[in-house]
């Protein structure tokens, strides 16, 4: 379910382009947000799994790479 809610986030965001800017980085946050919650309360490998690839995404995105 979650990578559900996730893939039709940033393919929503895609889909609208530029207009799309702020639903892409919502959904990357909240990717960040639920990575955090699972380092510290399951494992600390679900910050390199989950979070990591989700902030170097939105650095991309706010990069404008």
């Amino acid at each position: 379910l979650y990578n559900g809610f996730l893939v039709a986030g940033l393919a929503w965001g895609l889909w609208l382009g530029d207009a799309g800017f702020a639903i892409k980085a919502f959904f990357l946050g909240c990717v960040i947000v639920a990575g955090l919650f699972g380092a510290a309360t399951a494992s600390i490998r679900i910050l390199y799994i989950q979070a990591l690839p989700a902030v170097l995404a939105l650095i991309a995105l706010l990069l404008g790479v």
